[in-house]
């Protein structure tokens, strides 16, 4: 079981121990989560992020689109790595 900061309906941290989770956090809610709800609230927030950065692939000129290119493919990639869901 992981344990979950939300502010704002946006997860912003995961901790292995509600412990963890009290001592980093004051006023936001801490919320018990499995790993199944996890994997899907962060593939939810990648799935934003790729949605919100669309509109930049066809603007070749775009000075970031270098950049914004390598990070939606880290974020396409990120599902297999060892990393996921804990860390984005």
């Amino acid at each position: 079981m992981k344990y979950i900061i939300i502010k704002k309906e946006i997860v912003n941290s995961v901790y292995d121990s509600m412990e963890d989770a009290i001592t980093s956090t004051f006023g936001e809610k801490i919320e018990e989560i499995s790993d199944e709800e996890l994997n899907s609230l962060q593939r939810k927030w990648r799935n934003g992020e790729l949605v919100s950065t669309d509109y930049i692939v066809p603007l070749t000129d775009h000075p970031d689109h270098a950049a914004t290119l390598a990070y939606r493919q880290a974020l396409r990639d990120w599902p297999s790595t060892s990393d996921f869901p804990d860390t984005k």
